[in-house]
């Protein structure tokens, strides 16, 4: 399912076969459903590595393709060919303008009949998209840019996601892709969930559609003024929803009514906080004392019988914000160790309501 949608999504495909293989019915078959998609695809063979492997690549013809790209991706061998030729329709980058004059993107994402319409109305002050209780009545993504307190947003609407067991496929592969789509463009995602209905499992798949992709998000808990509340109900709620998302803990949480406009207003204030973290970089030297302060505090577990430490940290990117260390061996770091080197970047850096990616790199 999920090589579907990428393949739905993508503007181009590179289909890499196995080169010492050869040529298999899977292949072909491949082959056949990507030539039924209609997509602009690129055919390359692995572990190409030399003249005995070249004679091999006749046979991939058999596909019908023009052309069939040789790489040994171990060795690097073709794959600067390939990336070239690969490139050479994409449209060139324009000059990135100052973080202040550029909007920031935020997908308004959820399931159906959710009230995403809704909000976007309310908070744009325009009438942009149809607010119909049948799930399905906002089908397009629709960009709203909008101006509050001098800073720009870009709001991005779409349908949402639905259970195959009530609508067609065609349609749910449409809205999968649609939310996929708005989702890659966003810097952050707003992910609507309905207070009656509380968490439910396409409400956690739509928040990991943003967590593997680095996004940051916001959990916005729409119907809040349809529950009977009392002085325990949003800590429990809270609670449910960590318990269910996990992996998002860190992402704030916010009541609201999109009918009434409760507490609306806090979404902007939310959002800039968010997006600060987002884009926030940190100097080399704060970082690195407190990478050595941590491994001193906690130091690391052995690797195949050998020492492990931290030698060197940076940070690389934001959105998310993203820190490259250099160790002796890059798959020697236990996973535990690399959640608690996260959580004192988050405590000491003002992380805590963004995603951060570590990677670990070896030394040399």
């Amino acid at each position: 399912e999920q090589t579907n949608l990428a393949i739905e999504e993508a503007d181009v495909i590179i289909f890499l076969m196995d080169g010492k293989d050869g040529l298999t019915p899977t292949d072909i078959e491949i082959a056949r459903q990507l030539r039924n998609r209609g997509k602009n695809v690129f055919y390359a063979a692995n572990k190409v590595d030399g003249a005995r492997h070249e004679e091999l690549l006749s046979e991939f013809y058999r596909l019908g393709i023009d052309e069939i790209y040789s790489i040994s991706a171990q060795h690097g061998l073709g794959v600067d060919e390939l990336l070239g030729v690969l490139t050479e329709g994409f449209p060139k980058a324009t000059e990135s303008k100052d973080d202040e004059d550029e909007p920031i993107a935020v997908a308004i994402v959820g399931k159906p009949n959710v009230g995403k319409s809704s909000l976007i109305n309310l908070i744009s002050g325009k009438d942009r998209s149809i607010a119909n209780p049948t799930p399905g009545t906002t089908r397009d993504a629709i960009d709203t840019t909008i101006k509050v307190h001098g800073r720009h947003y870009l709001l991005i609407d779409t349908a949402g996601i639905r259970r195959k067991s009530k609508i067609s496929l065609t349609l749910e592969k449409y809205s999968v892709v649609q939310a996929l789509k708005t989702i890659n463009r966003c810097d952050i995602a707003l992910v609507l969930i309905d207070a009656e209905e509380g968490i439910t499992e396409q409400d956690a798949k739509i928040v990991g559609l943003a967590y593997e992709r680095g996004k940051a998000c916001i959990i916005v808990v729409n119907k809040w003024d349809k529950i009977e509340k009392d002085n325990t109900t949003v800590g429990k709620f809270v609670e449910k929803i960590h318990d269910e998302l996990k992996f998002m803990d860190f992402a704030p949480i916010l009541f609201i009514s999109a009918l009434t406009g409760q507490r609306a207003p806090k979404i902007f204030e939310l959002i800039n906080e968010v997006y600060s973290q987002y884009t926030k970089r940190v100097g080399t030297s704060p970082l690195n004392d407190l990478v050595e302060r941590s491994v001193r505090k906690n130091p690391m577990a052995r690797f195949q019988n050998r020492s492990m430490s931290i030698s060197y940290a940076t940070q690389t990117g934001i959105k998310p914000p993203t820190f490259i260390l250099f160790v002796p061996h890059a798959k020697g770091v236990h996973f535990s160790y690399e959640r608690y080197l996260m959580n004192q970047i988050r405590t000491e850096f003002g992380f805590d309501k963004v995603p951060i990616k570590l990677i670990f790199r070896k030394k040399r």
